[in-house]
């Protein structure tokens, strides 16, 4: 089921395009309004700051390189960065101190190298909530940060992902080496390829969710931790699709290193299935670690296998 926090953003109206003539970026604590997202951002400098974005659509980026800058809605699911990059990798490149995004829309990013995202997290703790990623390549794309925690709560990815034209996959998510990665209330949906959820962080904490692979093409892993983890994952919502480029597995954990320590890492309180008739069988949890895995209870629908080590 879709997290009921995530509806209103869904079923918002429509917003024309930003109001010409108006500033659309004001930066809350000066009063001070801004034409370009990157003037704002530059006010802000190595201070902290809140940008209020105005209801509309946005061609415009900015780069993050200092500070704590809140990039906030005006109205939620209304102010919609639609298309254009800086650096040719994401509507917000973000390398300050800290960054929060509330109530944003991301659209339509694709950049040459095929990873073209939303967000960009290059360094530092990140926040988001309440915001939409669709119809991208990616939606939040990281760096390698292990001191930093990205947080991610009652928001929306739909139609992310791609495995194509003979460059790296690109996922809904994919974090890199971040020391935290916190995932809550929130909706994976519709996946173009990819995987919806991989993480390298060495503490996950994954709860809640729905995993709708349903209308999903070419997709993998619903949930993958590549380099193994510890954490949690509960009370998910996980269902695979038809349209699978690997369909072995919901959850894979260390599928291509032992990186970071999976031992302890719990697994209970989710729901997973897959579709009644599709002739094919796959597996929950998938185990290249070879540590031992806290896997409680979990409702397993027919025609897939609890746990399997590889």
């Amino acid at each position: 089921m879709l997290p009921l926090l995530a509806l209103p953003m869904l079923f918002a109206p429509a917003p024309l395009p930003a109001q010409a003539g108006a500033a659309p970026y004001v930066v809350a604590e000066s009063g001070r309004a801004f034409g370009r997202l990157q003037e704002a951002v530059d006010a802000i400098g190595d201070g902290d700051g809140t940008i209020r974005i105005a209801t509309g659509y946005h061609r415009d980026c900015a780069v993050q390189t200092a500070g704590r800058v809140a990039f906030v809605a005006a109205e939620a699911g209304r102010a919609i960065f639609d298309g254009v990059s800086c650096e040719g990798k994401a509507a917000l490149v973000l390398r300050g101190r800290a960054a929060r995004v509330d109530g944003l829309v991301f659209q339509n990013m694709r950049v040459p190298d095929g990873n073209g995202a939303g967000i960009r997290l290059e360094q530092g703790n990140l926040d988001v909530a309440n915001s939409l990623f669709r119809n991208s390549e990616e939606g939040i794309l990281t760096a390698n940060d292990p001191a930093a925690t990205l947080t991610i709560d009652r928001s929306t990815f739909s139609r992310l992902g791609r495995c194509d034209r003979g460059l790296s996959c690109a996922h809904s998510v994919y974090t890199g080496e971040y020391g935290r990665v916190v995932v809550t209330h929130t909706r994976f949906e519709k996946g173009s390829g990819g995987h919806y959820l991989k993480a390298r962080a060495r503490e996950v904490e994954i709860s809640d969710n729905s995993f709708d692979d349903t209308q999903g093409t070419a997709t993998n892993y619903l949930i993958d931790l590549p380099s193994g983890s510890t954490g949690r994952i509960t009370g998910n919502l996980l269902v695979q699709g038809r349209d699978k480029e690997n369909y072995s597995a919901l959850i894979a954990v260390a599928a291509e290193s032992r990186d970071n320590p999976s031992r302890g890492l719990v697994i209970e309180g989710n729901r997973a299935s897959i579709p009644q008739g599709i002739g094919r069988s796959s597996v929950f949890v998938a185990d290249w670690s070879g540590e031992p895995l806290a896997i409680g209870a979990n409702q397993i629908g027919p025609g897939l296998k609890p746990f399997e080590k590889r």
